[in-house]
């Protein structure tokens, strides 16, 4: 694992966010899906602490925190279930200080994963940060 600000970076990154997105939040529009893939290397991945996940070189997950918050977490689809998610988690966790997670409500494994690491329900928002009508999880480690 390595950290990262570089937007050389990036690319690859969008390219696993838009993997996992695909695997995990078929409830997403098309529309909302292409509006925030529009913004990953222009407003997101610069605004976080990127930890990058690569497998002989390459790319295959990634985390970003930001004052506490892990704001992403995404793994390549190829790669699910094979604990990179777990040691992103946990390097954010011990080495950034994560103690707080918003989950789409929809996104079924998402909450079970970070149940499953210590996180507990500490509220709920109807609507994403944007909005949009994706209720939002506020989790919190235990």
């Amino acid at each position: 694992m390595r950290t990262s600000q570089r937007p050389t970076d990036y690319p690859p990154l969008v390219a696993i966010w838009r993997s996992a997105v695909n695997a995990t939040h078929d409830f997403l529009s098309e529309v909302d899906r292409r509006e925030i893939e529009s913004k990953l290397e222009t407003d997101y991945l610069p605004a976080v602490s990127l930890t990058i996940a690569e497998l002989d070189g390459r790319p295959t997950g990634f985390s970003g925190v930001l004052d506490g918050n892990l704001e992403m977490l995404f793994v390549d689809a190829e790669h699910r279930g094979s604990g990179i998610g777990t040691r992103l988690l946990n390097h954010a966790i011990k080495e950034q200080d994560a103690r707080y997670v918003d989950v789409n409500e929809q996104n079924v494994q998402a909450v079970e994963f970070y149940t499953h690491q210590g996180f507990y329900l500490a509220g709920r928002s109807e609507t994403d940060d944007a909005g949009r009508p994706y209720p939002l999880l506020h989790l919190q480690l235990s």
